[in-house]
């Protein structure tokens, strides 16, 4: 987890690169070295307030404020979970849809929409740049763009939060020859490449150049009949088909991921009238339209990785409860790893989402009574239609309460697994074999825990979780990165049964 001083300087940095100012100017008007102003970006020094006040007065921002709060959250452990929770609108096919939006002349009426933090920051972004949105009713969410966003006004720091950001290029490759977007945050998971989304889109013509904390921008729409996308990722796929919607010839895309927020990109995107075959499939053949304006409602589907978060807190707190309208096409293998497990569970019979095409299903967890055994082989995650690898972490308290040693293979993400480390202050036995690789030892008995969230979603509901089955009195501090991807979980976990205080604290 980085120091405080990593995050200052890594701020510090991103200030730096937006004023443009070189590492050598900048300290010329700090008044100090070249390395010195390195080793402060790299969080290797220590620094007075005075010294932060005259980097502020330099970068013309303020680097920290003495006033502000943060949500933690404090848990009484130990409790058993009983009822049902419906799941929510899929947040990764939210964040997705709100840049599809752009491409839209007319009003785009998204439904249900997660009212988190993930979806705040892009609101953030696009309202900065003249975009008009606002919440309705039911927590719908209508969207117009302008005749021409205004890019100078971007709020950058909001931008610089989500790694989503990227999918602005699909749509805005349309509207401009040139333009800039900052560099994408996020989750901090190691070394995440955006290669493969400049790969693919300099198949349509677009190039980007890396300068100065920003992409720059240059397009001149050509276009290539059929694109291997560099890898399978989810949105990098998303871009593609953003960007070939707006292309009058056919453009095949191969190696496109088939996850569940695609295919609900893939399902509005026909309602803009893009035609689309191959929905569900690797290979997708997409014949655009050049102007698109048409006032339009889309209802996306519901979320995997949350049906498999109350899943995984079924499991930990060994309670039995039913999780509706999961979409089950995307838990099919995570709950055939925990039947081999000796998990018991039900699901009902299928039955269509409000988008008419995503299948759901309620599903079941019964108490297993700590019969729960480790799995032979490795779990690990990989592109649909293999277990998800969002709802990789969540075996890991799973694996936790089951008798032997599990080995999580997390293959894809640089860091997350060191994430997982933080469970031993719960109580878990979680040995690192390397950065990928954790060995988790069970049976474990949890014990209550004062711990800072990780600057990583999955890895810190997983922390949560723990605590829910931890006897005694747990916190949870600085929960933002949970409410990047969850609307009120702590709620709706204390709707089924567990006891989580909300702290706002100074």
């Amino acid at each position: 987890m980085p120091s405080t001083n990593e995050k200052i300087g890594h701020l510090i940095y991103q200030l730096r690169q937006d004023r443009g100012l070189t590492q050598a100017a900048f300290a010329r008007q700090l008044g100090t070295s070249q390395s010195a102003v390195n080793r402060i970006e790299h969080g290797k020094q220590n620094l007075s307030l005075d010294t932060l006040g005259r980097i502020s007065d330099v970068l013309q921002k303020p680097i920290i404020s003495i006033s502000g709060s943060s949500m933690n959250l404090r848990v009484e452990g130990g409790h058993e979970l009983k009822g049902s929770i419906e799941t929510k609108v899929s947040k990764n096919a939210a964040v997705a849809l709100l840049f599809a939006a752009l491409l839209n002349k007319g009003t785009t009426r998204l439904k249900a929409m997660p009212r988190i933090e993930e979806v705040n920051r892009i609101i953030e972004v696009l309202e900065s740049i003249g975009v008009q949105v606002k919440w309705l009713a039911g927590n719908d969410l209508e969207i117009k763009p302008p005749a021409k966003p205004n890019m100078a006004k971007m709020n950058k720091s909001a931008a610089r939060k989500t790694r989503s950001v990227l999918m602005m290029l699909g749509p805005l490759m349309h509207i401009f020859n040139e333009f800039k977007i900052p560099y994408a945050g996020g989750c901090r998971l190691g070394t995440r490449t955006v290669q493969p989304h400049l790969f693919a889109l300099e198949e349509l013509g677009v190039n980007i150049l890396a300068k100065s904390g920003h992409y720059n921008v240059t397009v001149n729409r050509k276009h290539t009949p059929q694109i291997v996308l560099y890898e399978s990722g989810d949105t990098t796929t998303e871009n593609v088909l953003m960007a070939a919607a707006r292309f009058e010839q056919e453009t095949v895309i191969k190696m496109a991921s088939a996850n569940y927020m695609v295919q609900d990109m893939c399902f509005f995107l026909r309602k803009l009238g893009v035609k689309i075959e191959g929905i569900g499939t690797s290979t997708l053949r997409v014949q655009g339209v050049r102007e698109i304006k048409k006032n339009v409602t889309y209802y996306p589907s519901e979320d995997p990785i949350e049906a498999m978060t109350f899943i995984a807190a079924a499991i930990t707190t060994d309670s039995e409860i039913t999780i509706k309208r999961a979409p089950i096409e995307f838990l099919e293998l995570e709950l055939l790893k925990l039947k081999k497990m000796g998990l018991r569970f039900k699901v009902s019979s299928q039955y269509k989402a409000h988008n008419g095409h995503t299948e759901l299903a309620n599903v079941t967890i019964y108490k297993h009574h700590g019969k729960l055994e480790a799995l032979d082989e490795k779990i690990y995650a990989r592109p649909y239609p293999g277990l998800n690898i969002d709802n990789l972490p969540y075996f890991i308290p799973i694996a936790a309460v089951a008798k032997g040693r599990t080995l999580i293979h997390d293959w894809v993400y640089d860091e997350r697994a060191l994430y997982y480390t933080e469970m031993r202050k719960l109580g878990a036995n979680v040995t690192l074999a390397d950065p990928h690789r954790a060995y988790i030892d069970g049976p474990t008995k949890f014990s209550a825990a004062d711990v800072a969230c990780p600057p990583a979603l999955r890895p810190a509901v997983i922390l949560l979780i723990g605590m829910l089955a931890a006897d005694g009195m747990s916190t949870l501090r600085n929960v933002y990165s949970i409410n990047r991807g969850y609307e009120d979980l702590a709620e709706r976990l204390n709707s089924l049964g567990a006891n989580i205080q909300v702290l706002n604290e100074i």
